[in-house]
């Protein structure tokens, strides 16, 4: 029988071996993090030496035989500077100060000392190759060693920031790469040698994630490509960059504010497309958790429809096919909503309501009231948007928007009855504003006009066109015509409006004393300021402007279906093409409005409010302006609280100054396309460092060549955006 002499002795061994592998992992990520800060010096992209260098800009020296080697240097190019010598075989200390790769991006020319010297030269040589066929830089008018030391020229750049090596928690075997923006120290009499990065080099660079950032969101390691480096508009295959991708971070998107600026055909709707593509990738590579809610107002149809931009054949390049993308693509992920059908579109879903809502079976069940009478508040709602800019002083206008419609306690008799008259009288204001009302929904007047007010109505003291009589007979009809319903209410404001005259004030102050249970009168404010709208023409005219939502099938307010949508991960396209565009406003606004309100319970109650992508084109329609200061706006509380309610929002626009600049300040991601006037870029070189850039974006009109900053990557990079495909 044998014993353990050190029970202990195998759980030292364990803990040995697990600390020899912890630091043989160490000690490969130590090692793979000197080859990333190595792999960004290329030997033979070779360019020049850095002469001058301060805290924001540096002029280096490049002769024309290295220039011509690397391909040219364009303007906007990366150029790296560094004294870790550029031998594969090189070793340095990695937490040195000089073991660092300073970035720098090409701006302009800048002159060297002897420029002066060497402008005499030139001149000189150009007059003696005048009128031959010889240039000037030829052997025959230079000699080749003033011809060399005159090849040396100046390139002013831009500091953008140094990759150096970081110890983790202090240990020097246990190195990350990491990218700061700037630079925290320099030597004027240290050179530097300076490369141009391209290929392998150049796509370390670009797609450059901080580690980090990467782990602040779940979704954070997954990236798309999105286009390729680009410098120039004179695009030259020469320059070496054309196969190197830049990716996009999807995360990046979540939760923020992105915007799109640049000239009409300049490639925002392509940009927007392939930013929809890419979040609507993740579901396939990250599961459920990648089924993120997608909205889209549509202001030209481009995303809901196929259309001549989009190429034929049996999947047209159109936003609504994006679920072809993948094999195990679902058709039901991309839904599109319209306030009118489309031919090509069967599935389209109306962006209507029944504005009459029903009756509830039952007046004594609070819950089935509230449910019945749900969309006459939606449809009261709607109503409400579309009059708030005629309110303009004119009272019955502003009455009536005060009506509220909400159903009262149903044990309260007295008020529950005139809440039913008072709803009645709306459903009759409806049908005379051309709303058509259900073939179901019969009007009742069964238990709402007592035998009094009839008998008052019919002995009316002054009723020369005899309409109060007439309503009189109408209200006491079990089951009148909606038309008959109109024409009386008319009459019944006549009546009450006019009270000593028509005995209606008597009748009032008898009902008061004698009928009233509460010392009310027979008619409240509610119902008055709703037949106000009868006696003015241009009230059901008004009405009518949203005549377009209704719809006597529909019974369920369209916000709340989108939502749920939304919430199920599902790419919502609403297709504003067509119809009024200020109803088309007031809808945006109304699902806008339920988005936030709805987040916004999730999050008081300490839920994770879903993840909620909107994308708003032709922004300018929909966005309070640049000038605007109304804090209160949806959208404006929407770009202000959107990160913390998980709403993230994208904004294409052409003008930068047309967006308010509070959405502005909070907007993280930035892709800017060709603008024609100085007046759009100096509002841009406000942002990021897009004053580097404010020349080329003026210049370039390169479709899809744009200038892009994310959240994750750290400064701007110039891409050409991929052409979107399904």
């Amino acid at each position: 029988m044998f014993t353990n002499q050190n029970p202990d002795q195998p759980i030292k061994e364990a803990s040995a071996i697990m600390s020899s592998l912890q630091r043989d992992q160490q000690e490969a990520a130590a090692v793979n993090a000197r080859e990333k800060l190595k792999h960004l010096i290329q030997p033979q992209q070779y360019v020049g030496e850095l002469w001058s260098l301060n805290y924001d800009t540096a002029i280096v020296q490049i002769h024309d035989r290295h220039r011509q080697g690397v391909g040219g240097i364009p303007n906007q190019c990366f150029l790296v500077a560094t004294r870790i010598a550029a031998g594969p075989e090189t070793q340095f200390d990695p937490l040195a100060e000089d073991s660092s790769v300073i970035l720098l991006r090409v701006l302009d020319a800048s002159p060297l000392p002897g420029d002066d010297e060497a402008k005499r030269i030139r001149v000189e040589a150009a007059q003696r190759a005048a009128g031959t066929e010889t240039h000037w830089d030829s052997q025959r008018i230079m000699d080749a060693y003033t011809a060399n030391l005159l090849s040396f020229a100046g390139v002013k750049c831009r500091v953008i920031g140094t990759f150096y090596l970081d110890a983790i928690n202090g240990q020097r075997d246990n190195l990350r790469l990491k990218f700061g923006g700037d630079i925290s120290n320099y030597y004027p009499n240290r050179g530097l040698k300076v490369f141009k990065p391209h290929e392998d080099a150049l796509n370390a660079i670009v797609n450059y994630r901080d580690e980090m950032r990467i782990q602040d969101h779940p979704l954070g390691q997954h990236e798309v490509v999105v286009g390729r480096v680009r410098y120039a508009s004179t695009d030259r295959g020469l320059q070496g960059v054309d196969s190197v991708r830049v990716h996009l971070a999807p995360a990046d998107l979540l939760s923020q504010k992105t915007a799109l600026f640049g000239m009409t055909r300049t490639g925002k709707s392509n940009t927007t497309k392939i930013i929809a593509k890419s979040i609507f990738q993740l579901r396939f590579k990250a599961g459920a958790s990648g089924r993120i809610g997608q909205l889209i107002f549509d202001y030209n149809g481009e995303y809901a429809n196929e259309n001549v931009q989009d190429a034929t054949g049996a999947n047209p390049n159109a936003l609504k096919n994006v679920w072809h993308i993948h094999q195990d693509g679902l058709q039901e992920d991309v839904i599109t909503y319209g306030s009118v059908s489309h031919p090509l579109d069967p599935g389209r879903r109306l962006m209507r309501i029944n504005f009459y809502g029903e009756d509830p079976v039952n007046l004594t069940d609070a819950r089935a009231i509230e449910e019945s009478y749900r969309m006459i508040q939606v449809g009261k709602e709607i109503i409400n948007h579309a009059l708030q800019d005629e309110v303009g002083g004119v009272k019955y206008i502003t009455n009536f928007l005060d009506v509220d419609l909400a159903p009262p306690d149903p044990l309260d008799g007295s008020v529950l009855t005139r809440y039913r008259r008072a709803l009645l009288a709306y459903r009759a204001l409806l049908y005379r504003a051309g709303f058509q009302p259900p073939p179901n929904l019969q009007p009742s007047t069964r238990g709402l006009f007592g035998q009094s007010v009839l008998n008052a109505l019919a002995r009316s003291l002054n009723d020369p066109s005899g309409g109060h009589t007439s309503a009189a007979v109408i209200f006491g009809t079990a089951h009148p015509q909606w038309g008959q319903l109109a024409d009386a209410f008319l009459a019944l404001r006549d009546f009450i409006s006019r009270g000593s005259a028509t005995g209606y004030a008597a009748f009032n102050q008898n009902y008061i004393q004698n009928e009233s249970t509460t010392g009310s009168p027979w008619h409240d404010q509610r119902l008055e300021k709703i037949l106000e709208m009868f006696y003015w023409s241009n009230g059901p005219r008004l009405l009518g402007r949203v005549i377009s939502q209704h719809e006597v099938t529909r019974n369920r307010d369209y916000t709340d279906s989108i939502y749920e949508e939304l919430v199920a991960g599902r790419l919502v396209i609403v297709d504003q093409s067509a119809g009024d565009a200020e109803i088309n406003r007031k809808v945006a606004d109304r699902v806008m409005r339920k988005i936030l309100t709805n987040n916004q319970r999730a999050f008081s109650t300490g839920q994770i409010p879903p993840e909620i992508l909107i994308y708003v084109e032709e922004a300018h329609n929909l966005l309070p302006a640049g000038k605007e200061e109304d804090y209160s706006n949806i959208w404006v509380k929407a770009a202000k609280e959107g990160a913390k309610l998980h709403i993230g929002l994208v904004y294409a626009t052409q003008e930068v100054s047309s967006i308010q600049r509070n959405i502005l300040k909070n907007t993280a991601n930035w892709f800017i396309g060709h603008l024609n006037n100085t007046d759009e870029t100096k509002e841009l070189v406000k942002y990021y460092d897009y004053e580097d850039f404010e020349p080329s974006i003026r210049r370039a009109q390169d479709r899809g060549f744009l200038r892009v900053k994310t959240l994750s990557n750290l400064f701007v990079v110039p891409v050409q955006i991929d052409r979107f495909t399904v």
